[in-house]
């Protein structure tokens, strides 16, 4: 077996609370990996998916990996190279941590490197957007450009990929709880009003520009003040089990904000430093260890590398 390349994407937290859709920012950890390797026979192939259960699909065509390195390879002329391709599933499906993204972004870019980088990494984002697309049918970019270029993003336009890196003041932690109960992605894009009232769309607006201003000038009690979803989270709150209960106990516990991550059942929280961020921690976990609710729980600076060769 020729040697392969292996590449790492990492989770991403979706929405960031204030900016549904077109914000988002990485995780260290948990993340997917993939590998690649050439083959005598000709296209792509998945040899094996570990860590997913069974759930997902070895058909290229039919899996968000498969699909961004498949497109990608069109799009290169290399259609008819051999290509092996292994994925390993290091994150839970179905955690609103941008699992999907994460592998997209892994296939795209293994198959980059494979070819000894035809493309940067930057102009790889939008064979990860098609191969994410099959999994959630959007075309957003708020979990795949962190994952890729890491950082927190803001994606002024999804249609053009128009996205830019905001800076993070130093010693900011996420805490991430992730309860093991399944919300799925349509069913929580489905209970979502069109009509937003204009005291909500004011008090969004305002909060998403004070936190960007925070972001620029490291004011981290401007963004705890501003790090509050007025839309989307009180809609979607009630699909996650003890939801107010666990952003309670985040911020008794220091928490800059706390919010839901992506589509959930994850929750995420800010902190303006890790021994806070490990406080927030164990009293998110508090609460579902009382509640009898299976959990993961990661803890990470934002991730500013996003997608690696390992």
């Amino acid at each position: 077996m020729q040697p392969g390349i292996k590449v790492f994407a990492p989770a991403s937290v979706g929405n960031a609370a204030v900016g549904f859709d077109v914000m988002g920012f990485a995780l260290e950890q948990p993340g997917d990996e993939v590998i690649v390797r050439f083959s005598d026979t000709p296209g792509l192939r998945i040899t094996l998916i570990a860590g997913a259960q069974g759930k997902l699909s070895s058909d290229p065509q039919k899996n968000t990996a498969g699909l961004a390195a498949l497109k990608l390879l069109e799009h290169l002329g290399e259609t008819g190279r051999g290509i092996e391709m292994e994925l390993h599933k290091k994150m839970p499906i179905g955690s609103g941590l941008g699992s999907s993204a994460a592998s997209a972004v892994a296939g795209a870019m293994a198959i980059n490197e494979l070819l000894k980088r035809p493309l940067e990494k930057k102009d790889l984002l939008p064979f990860a957007l098609q191969g994410e697309y099959l999994a959630s049918g959007g075309w957003h970019a708020d979990n795949v450009a962190p994952s890729l270029m890491g950082g927190l993003v803001l994606i002024r336009d999804n249609e053009t990929m128009d996205f830019h890196r905001l800076p993070v003041p130093h010693g900011i932690y996420a805490t991430v709880i992730y309860p093991h109960v399944e919300v799925l992605t349509k069913d929580a894009r489905s209970i979502l009003s069109d009509a937003v009232p204009l005291k909500k769309f004011i008090q969004q607006n305002a909060n998403l520009g004070a936190f960007i201003i925070g972001l620029y000038r490291s004011d981290i009690a401007l963004i705890g003040r501003a790090l509050q979803d007025a839309v989307i989270e009180p809609q979607r709150a009630r699909l996650i089990p003890h939801f107010y209960a666990v952003k309670e106990a985040a911020l008794k516990a220091g928490a800059l904000g706390c919010s839901i991550s992506g589509a959930g059942p994850s929750i995420f929280a800010l902190s303006a430093n890790s021994l806070i961020a490990e406080e927030v921690r164990e009293a998110m976990r508090q609460v579902y260890f009382d509640s009898k609710i299976e959990y993961d729980s990661f803890m990470s600076p934002i991730n500013q590398e996003g997608a690696v060769k390992l």
